[in-house]
């Protein structure tokens, strides 16, 4: 039920919608009712019922008051009037028409509430994807370690999916359906406590029973959707992959491995489908057997006198009581469905209730600008319980590059992610001007950086857009004068469309290192004080790479940059060179300085002469 409710929680900001949902609903369920009501009426013109009695009894026009009586007699006046003026076929056609104008005004405001629903519906799964995307962009870069990127997608999608069919598409039950039931249940009381009292005795029967198979259904459906989320991250890693798994022959191990995760996703929901299934037979069945025990029960009292009820009323008491059925279909259909819904209700909030582990502290400073130096004071970090720094040291000042060298996995990629705040050292601190940047605003501090990595980031857009990312106000001018910078103008323009021109997905339409010369013009264009380069040129051919290195050191030019480099010859103007081994500072110094110890510097230079 707390699930339930808190998905409900997501329609508060539309409550203006639910008055006119339930003027809208009660009006269809009034007139929905009334087209039955007039079947007594009908039956006692067929059967001749109408006696000298009523006829003296509803011949003058009742006086106005707010009950059934009124309105009883009030039809009956005009329907016994219509009788004596044009007889039986008169009156058959005053009732038929009377019946017709009901059913277009049932459907009518039928067709307005669901259309409110559907306006309110839409809006509350809209709100659960926002705030599920907006939890997800928020978190910090550990989690997308942890977490499986299939699965995450598939809680975005699939799951929410899942809650607007079954919960969201249940909020008519919720209100109209039972609504429904209770008023023809007062019609039918009205027409006969004692056989309405005895329908009721036996409705529990068939709640028990449906009750118990939706009971069954929720750990089936938390089986169905987690097996989903691990289908959507196979696919999603072949797609990625494809080149892989075509060159290392692996197209029959990934077959096999998504057809045993998709042959236990079909068995999962085959046991789902018997439990759901069986929940609208049992209730129709069921509401069959009242019927049937209704008219044997009804029946005898009718034909033995000892019922109040006369034939036609008997008769339209058993129609009424038929379309009881329906509303009690619908809440025990809902019911199972449901099921379904809180079950991926389950999973998506626990990705909406997950917190990000860096964020700016509620008295966190403004960041204008940058005026002196990073610091590295003792940074020590670990990635759970494998320790990657140990006491790390060094200050960067503003204008000086250093740049970060040694063998793959010593550390510096983690080093340059603790600058912008991707994840926060266990031990020690990182202070921009003496000041301990998480005492910063995380937005702030960022504003300050242009980053790029070794693989390059970009999104199913135009070039423009690509190179403007995250800057709406650019011009067309200044991307421009960044993709020349990048050396990437020329290239762009023998584009279809140039700098208008859709780069597909991940910038598939492009070769590695026009992608990574996007790149290079987006940290341009951006101009940040602090500049991060991991291993920015890995991707350039060597024509490209000379002409993006001049580039890129016309941009560093008395600007505060971070390097990453294997290519040491990229880095031999550094201002400082550290040297990172097994997650320490083994040297440091300039290039002349570090050629002239003999270390780990030099023998890696000479390793790459070769």
């Amino acid at each position: 039920m707390e699930t339930y409710l808190r998905i409900l929680s997501y329609a508060r900001p539309y409550r203006r919608y639910f008055p006119f949902y339930v003027v809208y609903a009660l009006l269809s369920i009034i007139f929905g009712l009334l087209n039955f009501t007039l079947l007594k009426p009908l039956f006692d013109v067929i059967f001749e019922q109408v006696g000298p009695g009523e006829l003296e009894q509803y011949s003058q026009k009742p006086e106005f008051s707010l009950s059934i009586q009124y309105f009883l007699h009030l039809f009956n006046h005009y329907f016994l009037q219509v009788a004596a003026l044009y007889g039986k076929f008169g009156t058959l056609v005053y009732v038929c028409s009377i019946i017709v104008v009901s059913v277009f005004l049932s459907n009518l405001f039928a067709y307005l509430s669901g259309v409110v629903l559907a306006k309110v519906r839409a809006d509350i799964i809209k709100g659960m994807r926002m705030n599920i995307f907006d939890t997800v962009s928020n978190m910090h870069m550990g989690y997308f370690s942890d977490e499986r990127k299939g699965d995450l997608i598939s809680k975005m999608t699939n799951d929410i999916q899942e809650v607007e069919n079954s919960i969201v598409q249940s909020l008519r039950v919720v209100f109209k359906e039972p609504v429904t039931v209770i008023l023809y249940f007062s019609v039918l009381f009205f027409m006969s406590v004692k056989l309405t009292v005895f329908t009721i005795l036996l409705i529990p029967v068939s709640g028990a029973i449906i009750g118990y198979v939706t009971k069954r259904l929720r750990k089936t459906a938390v089986q169905s959707q987690e097996s989903l989320g691990r289908i959507v991250n196979i696919l999603d890693e072949t797609i990625s992959g494809m080149r892989v798994i075509k060159a290392f022959g692996a197209k029959e191990y990934i077959k096999d491995k998504f057809d045993q995760e998709t042959g236990y996703y079909a068995a999962v929901n085959i046991s789902m489908a018997r439990k759901n299934e069986l929940a609208s037979p049992i209730s129709q069945f069921l509401g069959v057997s009242v019927v049937a025990g209704i008219l044997l029960y009804g029946g005898y009292l009718v034909l033995n006198n000892e019922s109040a009820l006369s034939a036609s009323e008997f008769i339209a008491y058993i129609i009424l009581f038929t379309q009881v059925l329906n509303p009690a279909k619908e809440i025990s259909r809902a019911l199972s469905s449901i099921q379904r819904g809180l079950a991926s209700a389950e999973r998506i909030f626990a990705v909406a209730d997950s917190k990000p582990k860096i964020v700016s502290s509620p008295q966190a400073k403004s960041l204008k600008s940058f005026e002196k130096s990073i610091t590295f004071d003792q940074v020590g970090f670990a990635y759970q319980d494998k320790t990657v720094l140990k006491g790390i040291n060094f200050v960067l000042e503003k204008g000086r590059t250093i740049a970060l060298v040694g063998p793959s996995g010593g550390g510096k990629s983690t080093i340059v992610d603790l600058v912008p705040r991707f994840y926060d050292p266990n031990t020690g601190s990182v202070k921009i001007d003496g000041v301990d940047i998480k005492e910063y605003r995380l937005d702030d501090l960022r504003k300050l950086m242009g980053i790029v990595t070794q693989e390059s980031i970009l999104f199913n857009d135009t070039v423009f857009n690509n190179i403007a990312f995250g800057m709406p106000e650019a011009s067309e001018e200044s991307v421009v004068a960044a993709a020349k910078v990048a050396n990437a103008h020329e290239f762009i323009m023998e584009l279809e469309n140039g700098y208008h021109t859709n780069i597909g997905e991940r910038g598939t339409k492009l070769s590695g290192g026009q992608r990574q010369r996007l790149s290079i013009a987006r940290a341009v264009l951006k101009n940040p004080a602090i500049l991060i380069l991991d291993e920015a040129t890995s991707a350039l051919d060597s024509a490209s790479e000379r002409l993006v290195q001049e580039a890129l050191g016309k941009l560093m030019a008395n600007r505060t940059s971070l390097v990453i480099a294997h290519r040491l010859s990229t880095i031999q103007h550094a201002d400082e060179i550290l040297v990172i081994d097994g997650g320490k500072i083994v040297e440091r110094g300039n290039h002349h300085e570090l050629m002239d110890k003999n270390g780990l510097y030099k023998k890696l230079s000479l390793i790459q002469s070769f």
